[in-house]
């Protein structure tokens, strides 16, 4: 335990005036607005009226959100950096070390996101568009915030909350150039270490072989040694692999929730909701034919059953009628 513990008035005393997201917002707007003419001007396809409201409304939303959250969130942080008798000393390195490691637990959340269908429920948003703009940026899932849960080992390491406050987000802004048509392949070096804006057009593809792919936030390092970085060298198609088609705000936060709802609700047994909740999002009509094909079967066999008694129990008959009768069971 801590001999002398932050408290949530103290943090937000020393982070007044540094939350970059709300100061960076009407300049990330700006740049949406610049991008949009831009693809006017030069006839580009990379924008649809709609889609961006939409995805600015999700945007505004959910810093309004954050704004709400902010206090829990905060006290989150501090129970668990109150409770470790360590810390690590503020210096210039201390942020890049930060950074890395916030880095690594943002690949792996990310990556659970994508193979988990109740965490994809919390990232879905972020996907829903056929479009691929600066805008999508602001796409974020109204119920993204649980995710938090995965960057306690961070706080747990020793670093400063305020280090922590500030390298977070960092890591959140640095996402938002990378959403873009207009930069195409960088110098190596850069696109070897770095996510840049072909990596995750990649991640935002619909295509087959891209599935899946470069989870990376600021570095695309982690898809390389964990085996799912994949260069792009085909036009991407955007958005998920069922469409939408609407641009409602709450469709698009809430529509996997409704339907894993739905499914763990008609499920026939605790295993069976388990997987609906929790199987992978890709797997998830497989899954949904192999339990439908188990149920089946076990219908089938115990129609089987029921048949078999009957036969057995029925009024002794000629054997010509039991003959008949034993088909007309079976035909049913």
């Amino acid at each position: 335990m801590r001999e002398n513990p932050i408290t949530v008035e103290m943090l937000l005393d020393q982070i007044i005036g540094l939350n970059f997201i709300q100061i960076a917002a009407i300049p990330l707007i700006l740049l949406v607005v610049l991008e949009w003419v831009f693809t006017i001007i030069q006839k580009k396809d990379y924008y649809n009226s709609l889609d961006t409201l939409s995805a600015t409304f999700i945007g505004l939303v959910n810093v309004g959100l954050s704004a709400l959250l902010k206090i829990g969130i905060f006290g989150v942080i501090l129970f668990f950096y109150n409770i470790i008798p360590w810390s690590i000393p503020t210096h210039w390195w201390t942020y890049v070390l930060c950074i890395i490691a916030l880095d690594f637990f943002r690949y792996w959340s990310h990556r659970l996101t994508h193979v988990n269908r109740f965490w994809w429920a919390t990232h879905v948003t972020h996907h829903n568009s056929e479009k691929y703009n600066l805008s999508v940026a602001f796409r974020l899932g109204w119920t993204q915030h649980i995710k938090f849960i995965f960057f306690i080992p961070v706080i747990l390491m020793g670093f400063n909350p305020v280090v922590f406050f500030i390298c977070h987000q960092v890591e959140v802004l640095y996402q938002f150039w990378v959403h873009t048509e207009y930069i195409r392949k960088l110098p190596a070096p850069i696109e070897y270490i770095f996510v840049t804006p072909s990596h995750h057009r990649v991640h935002h593809s619909s295509n087959k072989k891209y599935l899946d792919k470069n989870f990376g936030s600021t570095f695309i390092i982690w898809d390389r040694l964990f085996g799912t970085f994949k260069e792009e060298k085909e036009q991407t198609l955007y958005g998920i692999t069922t469409p939408l088609n609407t641009y409602n705000p709450i469709t698009l936060n809430f529509h996997e929730w409704k339907d894993i709802f739905l499914d763990v609700y008609k499920s026939r047994s605790l295993k069976e909701g388990y997987a609906m909740l929790f199987t992978s999002p890709s797997k998830l009509d497989a899954v949904k034919a192999e339990f439908k094909s188990f149920y089946l079967l076990e219908q089938e066999q115990l129609n089987m059953v029921d048949a078999k008694f009957i036969i057995k129990n029925a009024p002794k008959k000629s054997q010509e009628e039991e003959l008949v009768l034993s088909n007309q069971i079976y035909k049913s």
